[in-house]
């Protein structure tokens, strides 16, 4: 095994003070223009500010770091050892209850787990699967007595484990998997079996080689009646390797993550007792029968899935994280890197003041601003539920909603950014040791578990139909025919063009008359919201006649909108980041950050509307007039606006040097330049 105190053989160069390069790439902005740095890192480290900061300077000891020099074996090993690590540390454990040695923080374990990312994305998720789902499974799923019997070792890592619920036929389709739990009265026993190659469980961190026991998800079967998904915890190996009517694989070495002994499971007739059902849900008794707290089966399996929402909610931190620590290196190193004469001959231009480096990665600046303070408001919402201040079956549903949307977003922009980020780098940002490339690697599978992303916004999609048709329930044929009514006629509107026209008067062949209309709050407000809100209406109303119709033809119709309907759903999702953004705004006291802020914030929500230029056209929201504008203002002023203020802006991410671990963000390139400078001057 690797030792934890062994130092990675990586390249380290004395950091440049942020002042000195701050003062480099923005030479004449003046320090009462200053932001206020601190301020707004303590703004970004939100509610849980003290168990990021906790979190954050133990993950400065190099015993955390990825190495890049080991094998799969070494990885796997290494980060194996760091659990303990982590445990020795009082890393871990916030979430569970006090009486067992947690400290019942729900909230706060997953902000301190957010930034293990930092160190080592292999860590945080090998972390995520010990404690954050065979463990929670134990605590949500199960009653006191699994609470008493299992989870201890769960905790102390005396039983590490795995969570078994995808399988290799059945990714997010939980509730058609395979696997079968079986009673027997005879014996008190469930026989958990695997009936077909396609319901091996599969992709399992803790499967190929720690795990000594899984919590499996499997069709419960008593008394002949199937009675839908249900947990069991199963012990799986002991010192020798697996246990009798147990078997498996190693899923190898993967695209990333590869210090995680990701494998698969299978059973044959695996015996466990009646009691090692996770019953918080469903019961069966000695003699077989079944009973839950929840009649509806649909009802009762996405109200366990719910109770497992927290690896959503922390993959949606991890990847805001990993966003951030991306531009921090991009941005800093784009401060720095001189390419190409342009208004002084004699002189190289930063490549951050060239206005394609600034639309590169000021605007995806601007969307994890808005991703991070997004996340702060499903954190709360989280901590809501889990600690019971908060926790009706709207609460949930709300939490789910929010969570699967929210992970969407986040899992599939850091990758963007990351990739971004990379190329804005050049050939520096391809070298290993700059880390653009594995961070890049490693959060691509963030994106598909934990629920693939694009299944995760069907489910947005389908609440967001529910809460329109709630407009009309109980209401009476007036009232109908209004809605009816003024969707027809801002449909009509729209189709005419005598918006567009109208915005031709107002603006009269202005571009600043017309930027005027659009840059403002409100006005961002009224975009964002009335896309969302057309398009839920217009999904509704072509999927109307499904209630009607025979399963196979409603199939055929839902299916036949799924593409708007994801569309739909995302846009809602960003919408949520922009209100998250706005709101934020409200909290700012310096009044020179609150403006550069808004700015950010422009931005972020000026650019979401340029994204879906096409839309705004073709449905008559925007004049070509006020369309063109919009990218100018981008252009022409915001970007300008918040050059100076970019390297303060990362600043405030409060990553210390042993986070970032970048040569080209510790100061090595400013060293080149003024090298380079020194010599020119000489010559």
């Amino acid at each position: 095994m690797t030792r934890l105190d062994e130092n990675p053989t990586t390249r380290t160069v004395p950091p440049v003070s942020p002042p000195a390069r701050r003062a480099a790439a923005a030479p004449g902005a003046a320090t009462s223009e200053r932001i206020d740095v601190a301020a707004l890192g303590e703004q970004l480290l939100g509610r849980w500010a003290e168990a990021r900061k906790h979190s954050r300077e133990l993950l400065r000891d190099d015993a955390f770091h990825r190495r890049s020099d080991l094998t799969l074996d070494e990885q796997r090993e290494r980060v194996f050892g760091q659990l303990q690590h982590l445990l020795d540390r009082d890393a871990v454990l916030r979430a569970f209850p006090k009486r067992l040695g947690g400290l019942d923080d729900h909230g706060g374990n997953i902000a301190a787990f957010e930034e293990i990312v930092t160190a080592d994305p292999s860590l945080q998720i090998k972390a995520g699967v010990q404690w954050g789902l065979f463990g929670s499974a134990v605590l949500h799923l199960g009653t006191e007595y699994h609470h008493d019997t299992f989870l201890p070792a769960i905790m102390s890592l005396e039983v590490p484990g795995a969570f078994a619920m995808t399988e290799t036929g059945h990714g997010s389709d939980v509730a058609s998997i395979g696997t079968t739990a079986t009673y027997d009265p005879a014996t008190e026993e469930f026989v958990i079996q695997t009936p077909f190659r396609a319901a091996w469980k599969d992709y399992l961190g803790n499967a190929a080689v720690h795990g000594r026991a899984a919590v499996v998800f499997a069709q419960l079967v008593t008394d002949g009646q199937g009675q839908g998904v249900h947990a069991f915890y199963v012990p799986i190996r002991d010192d020798q390797g697996f246990l009798p009517g147990v078997g498996g694989e190693d899923d190898g070495l993967k695209g990333g993550l590869n210090g995680i002994d990701n494998g698969r499971l299978h059973f044959d007739g695996v015996r466990v007792p009646r009691t090692n059902l996770l019953n918080r849900y469903g019961d069966v008794a000695p003699d077989g029968t079944y009973s839950s707290p929840i009649a509806s089966k649909g009802r009762r399996f996405f109200t366990m899935i719910g109770t497992l929402v927290q690896g959503r909610v922390s993959l949606d931190g991890a990847a805001v994280v990993a966003s951030k620590l991306a531009l921090k290196i991009a941005i800093t190193y784009g401060s720095e890197r001189r390419q190409f004469t342009a208004a002084d001959p004699g002189r190289e231009e930063v490549v951050l003041d060239y206005q394609r480096h600034q639309r590169r990665l000021l605007p995806r600046l601007a969307t994890t601003y808005a991703m991070s303070f997004a996340h702060e408001k499903l954190l709360a919402a989280f901590d809501g539920v889990f600690s019971g201040e908060h926790d009706t079956d709207a609460d949930r549903q709300d939490l789910e909603t929010l969570a699967a949307g929210l992970k969407s977003l986040s899992t599939w922009n850091a990758l963007d950014i990351l990739q971004e980020s990379r190329e804005a780098c050049g050939g520096a940002g391809f070298l290993a040791e700059n880390r653009l490339t594995q961070l890049r690697a490693d959060l691509d599978v963030y994106a598909t578990f934990e629920g693939d992303n694009t299944v995760l916004l069907q489910l947005v999609a389908k609440r967001l139909l529910g809460d329109y048709a709630k407009k009309f329930r109980g209401a009476d044929a007036k009232t109908v025919a209004g809605i009816v009514a003024g969707q027809v006629g801002q449909a009509a509107t729209d189709r005419s063009g005598l918006r567009r026209l109208a915005q031709n008067v107002t603006d009269r062949g202005s571009t600043g008359r017309a930027v005027g209309h659009v840059r403002d709050e409100e006005s961002q407000r009224a975009l964002l919201t009335g896309r969302v809100e057309t398009m839920v209406a217009g999904i509704a109303a072509r999927l109307r006649p499904a209630a009607k119709a025979s399963p196979v033809e409603a199939a055929r119709l839902f299916d036949s909108n799924q593409n708007e309907l994801i569309e739909a759903a995302r846009a809602h999702a960003e919408l949520l980041q922009w209100e998250a953004f706005t709101d934020a705004l409200s909290e700012v006291q310096d009044p020179v950050t609150r403006t550069v802020l808004t700015w950010l914030r422009d931005l972020f929500g000026l650019s979401l509307i340029e994204k879906q230029l096409a839309w705004y056209l073709i449905h008559g929201r925007l004049s070509a007039q006020r369309a063109t504008a919009i990218t100018d203002y981008i252009d022409d002023r915001l970007l300008p606006r918040l050059r100076p203020h970019a390297l303060d802006l990362v600043e405030a991410f409060g990553f210390a040097p042993e986070h970032v671990r970048a040569p080209i963000a510790s100061g090595a390139e400013q060293a080149r330049q003024d090298e380079a400078a020194a010599h020119a001057a000489r010559r």
